[in-house]
């Protein structure tokens, strides 16, 4: 077995990265300081707020959960995202039970690198542009293809979100 020393000003990787690269998506990490707005977090990522992708937990019953990606500006719509599952209820877990069922705190979770490979459901307006996720760490994203990283997590795209209110 060998192992290799880090170079000094080395970076280290974002939890995310391996299973990234193992799914042989092309991505950039991007590290930045802690926004304190979805206006300021796309202008540090020189991107638009629509184009930050929050990757929301969601519980369906006990220890069964899925993914929900949704573009920063706008929200799950409840709605429609339990007809497009044929359930009746839906829940965000704590924070604690997100972390357990991810391995990722709330703030840098993504589909990419959980413990476990929950389902994912993408809002269809994610579709066909460069997006920018959770990369398992505060203070780095990663950018990718959605169509690349929707393809990968076998996500199913609907219409479930409505603009931020």
């Amino acid at each position: 077995m060998s192992t290799s020393t880090p170079e000094p000003d080395a970076v280290p990787a974002a939890p995310a990265e391996a299973a990234l690269a193992a799914a042989g998506i092309a991505y950039r990490v991007v590290r930045h300081r802690r926004a304190s707005s979805l206006a300021e977090a796309a202008a540090l990522r020189g991107i638009s707020p629509a184009d930050i992708v929050k990757t929301l937990v969601v519980r369906r019953g006990d220890d069964d959960y899925l993914f929900v990606l949704v573009p920063g500006d706008r929200q799950i719509s409840w709605p429609l995202l339990r007809a497009h599952l044929g359930v009746n209820r839906l829940s965000l877990p704590d924070a604690a039970a997100a972390q357990a069922a991810t391995g990722y705190e709330r703030g840098t979770i993504t589909p990419f690198g959980s413990t476990r490979p929950w389902p994912v459901v993408a809002d269809a307006t994610i579709a066909g542009r460069t997006i920018s996720l959770g990369a398992g760490e505060h203070g780095a994203t990663v950018l990718v293809d959605a169509d690349a990283a929707l393809a990968a997590l076998g996500a199913g795209l609907a219409d479930i979100s409505e603009p931020a209110g």
